[in-house]
């Protein structure tokens, strides 16, 4: 288990005790280090300001305590907005009919880097995705990053979801 999965190990119990679930932890810098927490709200109401500064200072004494890094580094909480990654599988079936752009580890059909429509995940969990007019079937394991793209479709629905 690498630093970043520890990290989520750790903090996903208090975020889900709080009202959030945790979306991504990214660690980068070598110099200055970043640790970046990324959540969202369970209610799926949008995240505000407070929120970040609640889980800020929960998982700041959380991280002081368990000690996972050493030497200093700069905590972020953030939230993942409208073009938010996809990283966890339930991702893929909530924004199934946005558009996606995918990273692969390595080529599937040829290539490493796709975008189209996601369709979700087939029953053995992979990723379905129409590129161009093409069904591409990409193994969850193999995909290195994955984001929703920025559409007037995931803005209106972004927008229909807030008025709720």
């Amino acid at each position: 288990m690498d630093l970043e999965e520890r990290i989520s190990a750790l903090v996903a119990p208090s975020l889900e005790a709080m009202g959030y679930d945790l979306v991504r932890v990214l660690l980068q810098g070598r110099q200055n280090l970043t640790l970046q927490i990324m959540a969202e709200r369970r209610d799926r109401v949008p995240m505000t300001v407070d929120d970040c500064a609640d889980i800020s200072r929960a998982l700041s004494a959380l991280l002081d305590v368990e000690d996972p890094i050493s030497g200093a580094y700069t905590l972020e909480v953030s939230s993942p907005g409208i073009d938010r990654p996809l990283t966890r599988p339930q991702d893929y079936e909530r924004f199934a009919g946005f558009d996606a752009k995918l990273e692969t580890v390595r080529p599937v059909e040829g290539r490493k880097r796709f975008r189209g429509k996601l369709l979700g995940l087939d029953v053995q969990g992979q990723v379905r995705l129409v590129v161009e007019t093409a069904e591409v079937v990409i193994p969850l394991a193999d995909v290195k990053n994955a984001k929703l793209v920025l559409t007037d479709e995931l803005i209106a629905a972004a927008t229909r979801e807030q008025e709720h």
